[in-house]
C-alpha cells in the first residue's frame, strides 16, 4: 500500500489541482470538476507539475489512508482529463435494453420491464447490433459512481453459471458449469 503513496501524480496539460486549507482537493479539467476530502493526518503538496501525499508517520493506519487517498485523487485527475467508460452485455433471450435520457428500460426475463434512473453525472448509451446482444454503455468523469451504478445494473440479473445468462461487463469471463449429465444405461 505504501509503494502506491509514495509515487508522485503527474499533472495532464489542462488540467488543475487545488488543496484547501480543511485538506479539500478540488481537480479541474476539461471534462469537469471533482472535489475529494482528504484525512487531516495526510498532507498534499502540488509542486511543479505534481501532486505528492506524505503520511506523518508508519503506522498500518497511515500507510493504508495514503495509499487510499493517492489512488483516489489519480482517479479524479485521470477522469476530468480522459474520463471512464464502462461497458455492459445483456445475454439471454429477449433481454432487451433502452434509454429516454437519463432513464433505462431493462427487460431482463421477469413480468416486468425494470427502470432504472441513472445519476446526472453520468451518459447513458444503450445500443443492440443486428446478431449481437444489447451493449450498454455509461460515461463520467468518476469513477467511483461509474463503477457503483455497473455493479447495481448487473446486480438486476446476476449471471447464472449454467447458460452464461444475464448481465455481464463486456468482456468478462464467466465460469461455467456442466448441467446434469444423461443417466447411465
Amino acid at each position: 500500500m505504501s509503494r502506491i503513496g509514495k509515487k508522485p501524480i503527474n499533472i495532464p496539460a489542462g488540467v488543475t489541482v487545488d488543496v484547501s486549507d480543511h485538506n479539500q482537493v478540488t481537480v479541474k479539467g476539461p471534462k469537469g470538476t471533482l472535489v475529494q476530502e482528504v484525512d487531516p493526518d495526510i498532507s498534499v503538496k502540488v509542486e511543479d507539475n505534481q501532486v505528492v501525499l506524505v503520511r506523518p508517520t508508519d503506522s498500518k493506519r497511515h500507510k493504508s489512508l495514503h495509499g487510499l487517498f493517492r489512488s483516489l485523487v489519480n482517479n479524479m485527475v485521470t477522469g476530468v482529463h480522459e474520463g471512464y467508460k464502462k461497458e455492459l452485455e445483456l445475454v439471454g433471450v429477449g433481454y432487451k435494453a433502452t434509454n429516454q435520457g437519463q432513464v433505462l428500460e431493462l427487460s431482463l426475463g421477469y413480468s416486468h420491464n425494470i427502470f432504472f434512473m441513472v445519476p446526472e453525472e453520468i451518459g447513458v448509451k444503450t445500443e443492440t447490433p443486428k446478431g449481437k446482444n444489447p451493449m450498454i454503455s455509461l460515461e463520467g468523469i468518476n469513477k467511483e459512481l461509474i463503477g457503483q451504478v455497473a455493479a447495481k445494473i448487473k446486480s438486476l440479473r446476476k449471471v447464472e453459471p449454467f447458460k452464461g445468462k444475464g448481465v455481464r461487463f463486456a468482456g468478462e469471463h464467466i465460469r461455467r458449469k456442466a448441467g446434469k449429465t444423461a443417466a447411465k444405461k
